[in-house]
């Protein structure tokens, strides 16, 4: 059997250290949420997951806020997905100035409510959209400056935020929503002008925020 050349060792083992680098990073942990999810929603998780890896093949997985994220080398954030009672979610985290992709605002994301592949973009289109996304974290450009648009935060009611504590998966889902999509659930509540209104608006705001949804995601389904 042929002895192969110093010279093509050493291409042999380049070449598949350049491999490793260009995998993906795989973490069991995201294995493991698939597994959990719902027959329905496991599919489809699969199939991002698979769709994000051939996108970017140097994205490194890992679980932030219970749910997979997908990072890339360099730490910035790429997306996340969820998997909910009825639904899934998948979004850009500069989902600001990701192109129009869905439904974005009935749910998590910029794709709405996922309820089978077919709520999902084409292979090519998705595959496109995810790589438009790498390309945003890689030229290292902030997101549009809106700072003379953005109204002053609003402190988290007392009682609203004791609603949450008592609720982990909906409190998640809250820190996960984007500034403006938590401000919209915060003036609700403050809007209330009974106690009793207000305490059935944070009531049915938890079960939203349990399932993943937006303040107002009944009125943006399409």
């Amino acid at each position: 059997m042929p002895v192969p050349s110093p010279d093509r060792a050493c291409f042999v083992a380049e070449r598949r250290s350049l491999d490793l680098r260009t995998m993906a990073t795989e973490d069991p942990r995201v294995d493991a949420y698939i597994a959990k999810a719902a027959p329905f929603a496991q599919p489809i998780l699969t199939h991002l997951r698979k769709s994000v890896q051939a996108a970017c093949p140097d994205v490194v997985e890992t679980i932030k806020w219970s749910m997979p994220f997908f990072v890339r080398a360099d730490g910035r954030i790429l997306a996340n997905m969820a998997a909910f009672k009825q639904h899934c979610a998948f979004g850009f985290w500069r989902g600001r100035d990701a192109p129009g992709a869905g439904k974005a605002g009935e749910a998590m994301g910029q794709f709405g409510r996922i309820e089978t592949l077919k709520d999902l973009p084409a292979a090519r289109e998705l595959k496109a959209l995810i790589q438009a996304a790498a390309a945003r974290t890689d030229d290292g450009a902030s997101p549009p400056k809106k700072a003379a648009a953005l109204r002053p935060a609003l402190a988290m009611p007392d009682d609203f935020r004791a609603a949450l504590a008592n609720a982990p998966a909906a409190r998640r889902n809250y820190e996960a929503f984007a500034p403006g999509k938590q401000r919209e659930y915060v003036e609700w509540v403050l809007e209330a002008k009974r106690e009793s209104t207000r305490a059935q608006r944070i009531a049915q705001a938890v079960a939203w925020l349990a399932d993943g949804k937006a303040r107002h995601w009944r009125y943006e389904r399409g």
